[in-house]
Protein backbone atom coordinates (compact mmCIF):
# COMPACT_ATOMS: atom_id res chain seq x y z
CA UNK A 1 0.00 0.00 0.00
CA UNK A 2 1.23 3.44 -0.87
CA UNK A 3 2.19 5.73 1.41
CA UNK A 4 0.02 8.29 0.03
CA UNK A 5 -3.16 5.80 0.28
CA UNK A 6 -2.32 5.35 4.40
CA UNK A 7 -2.36 9.05 4.58
CA UNK A 8 -5.80 9.21 2.91
CA UNK A 9 -7.00 6.13 4.78
CA UNK A 10 -6.07 8.21 8.23
CA UNK A 11 -7.67 10.62 7.31
CA UNK A 12 -10.89 9.40 6.59
CA UNK A 13 -10.90 7.66 9.67
CA UNK A 14 -10.39 10.71 11.58
CA UNK A 15 -13.12 12.27 9.63
CA UNK A 16 -15.52 9.47 10.22
CA UNK A 17 -15.10 9.79 14.25
CA UNK A 18 -15.47 13.12 14.30
CA UNK A 19 -18.60 12.90 12.21
CA UNK A 20 -19.37 10.17 15.03
CA UNK A 21 -19.06 12.24 17.18
CA UNK A 22 -21.15 15.11 15.87
CA UNK A 23 -23.87 12.94 15.46
CA UNK A 24 -23.81 11.11 18.56
CA UNK A 25 -22.43 13.85 20.98
CA UNK A 26 -23.48 16.67 18.91
CA UNK A 27 -19.71 18.01 19.49
CA UNK A 28 -17.69 18.62 17.19
CA UNK A 29 -13.86 17.53 17.11
CA UNK A 30 -12.22 20.03 14.51
CA UNK A 31 -13.99 23.43 15.85
CA UNK A 32 -13.83 22.44 19.71
CA UNK A 33 -10.86 25.01 20.29
CA UNK A 34 -12.72 28.03 18.50
CA UNK A 35 -15.56 29.67 19.26
CA UNK A 36 -15.82 31.55 16.03
CA UNK A 37 -18.02 29.94 13.37
CA UNK A 38 -15.68 28.47 11.18
CA UNK A 39 -12.18 29.02 11.66
CA UNK A 40 -9.64 28.92 8.73
CA UNK A 41 -7.50 25.82 10.14
CA UNK A 42 -11.11 23.85 10.55
CA UNK A 43 -11.74 24.61 6.52
CA UNK A 44 -8.27 23.54 5.72
CA UNK A 45 -8.58 20.02 7.76
CA UNK A 46 -12.07 19.78 6.33
CA UNK A 47 -10.54 20.06 3.13
CA UNK A 48 -8.12 17.50 3.31
CA UNK A 49 -10.42 14.76 4.92
CA UNK A 50 -12.89 15.35 1.70
CA UNK A 51 -9.75 15.14 -0.80
CA UNK A 52 -8.86 11.87 1.25
CA UNK A 53 -12.20 10.65 1.24
CA UNK A 54 -12.19 11.13 -2.79
CA UNK A 55 -8.46 9.64 -2.92
CA UNK A 56 -10.35 6.44 -1.33
CA UNK A 57 -12.68 6.10 -3.90
CA UNK A 58 -9.52 5.19 -6.40
CA UNK A 59 -9.21 2.22 -3.82
CA UNK A 60 -12.25 0.54 -4.43
CA UNK A 61 -11.38 0.18 -8.18
CA UNK A 62 -7.88 -1.06 -8.03
CA UNK A 63 -6.47 -4.12 -8.67
CA UNK A 64 -5.03 -5.48 -5.33
CA UNK A 65 -3.67 -8.69 -6.45
CA UNK A 66 -0.73 -10.00 -6.22
CA UNK A 67 2.04 -10.16 -9.01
Amino acid sequence: MKIIDRIALILVIIGSLNWGSVGIFAYDLVRMTDVSPLPAWARVVYTLVALAGLWCISLLFRDHREA
